[in-house]
């Protein structure tokens, strides 16, 4: 199409997103552009003007030095999941001496291990991430791979030299799961699906017609529930089976708004994790309950 065409569909994007926002992702389409690719500039603001995330279009997400693959219908990581994992990676300081176990739950892209992974010293880690989406898991593997971070089956582990991603597809809500993998966990995190039904139903299109509803939805519908919290009570259960934690474990588990003190309690009562904290996000939103063995 004629470059008056994109000057058009460029205007009707300020008028929706305004135009700081409009311009940034505007420039960011331009940079992604590949002489060979069959996707035009045109195409590009055409998806994002009917409602399409702009990362899907993109392919790809920062998610701090990392440039993450994105997919639908896999969750797109976000901002403030990017500000509490880099914070967690700062806390631990992992060596080969003393090798940490990870274990992430709801892993989708695999964003919270692969990082931590990336970040913390060859040797020192090894990651497992679980997912009920065959689609998630695939992505997560294609990410690993993508960040030269070794994944291996369960069964097959690779010497542990270098950091490794494990890859997982089950239920959380399934103990028989975990069975293969190798507890104690020293670093247990999740970002769960947590929004109540009567939220997600007011959700703009970009997120509930492209991102999977089993992702975001804290209640399956079997549940009974309408707090949006289901997941964070099968969490709690799994924390406190014999053998998942050792003395001196860290929970981190990611929250939706005003959920916190809900989820904070949930951990104390039913896991015994008397030892908790709650961190903001960059927008002073309280958006991760932490806890310690």
């Amino acid at each position: 199409m004629r470059s008056d065409s994109v000057k058009h569909l460029f205007a009707r994007l300020v008028s929706s997103l305004g135009r700081g926002t409009a311009t940034r992702e505007f420039k960011w389409m331009k940079q992604a552009l590949i002489p060979s690719h069959s996707l035009t500039l045109t195409a590009m603001l055409q998806r994002r003007l009917s409602g399409e995330p702009l990362q899907y279009i993109l392919g790809t997400t920062p998610f701090g030095p990392l440039d993450l693959l994105t997919r639908p219908p896999t969750l797109i990581p976000r901002p403030e999941t990017e500000h509490w994992a880099l914070r967690l990676a700062d806390m631990i300081s992992p060596t080969p001496l003393r090798p940490l176990t990870v274990l992430d739950l709801c892993t989708g892209t695999g964003c919270i291990p692969l990082l931590l992974c990336h970040l913390w010293p060859p040797g020192s880690t090894r990651a497992y991430g679980v997912d009920i989406s065959k689609d998630a898991i695939r992505l997560a593997m294609d990410n690993a791979a993508r960040c030269n971070i070794p994944s291996s089956q369960p069964s097959s582990l690779v010497p542990f030299t270098q950091n490794v991603f494990i890859p997982v597809l089950g239920d959380l809500r399934d103990p028989d799961i975990f069975k293969c993998l190798l507890p104690p966990f020293d670093i247990i995190t999740a970002n769960p699906p947590y929004i109540p039904k009567r939220e997600y139903d007011e959700l703009p299109i970009s997120v509930k017609n492209y991102e999977d509803p089993v992702a975001l939805l804290g209640d399956p519908p079997d549940s009974g529930e309408q707090d949006g919290l289901t997941y964070y009570r099968h969490i709690s259960q799994l924390l406190s089976q014999k053998g998942m934690l050792r003395d001196g474990s860290i929970v981190a588990l990611e929250v939706g708004h005003a959920q916190a003190d809900a989820v904070e309690g949930i951990l104390q009562q039913s896991a015994g994790l008397r030892n908790t904290q709650v961190w903001k996000d960059q927008w002073n939103v309280k958006r991760v309950v932490l806890a310690r063995t």
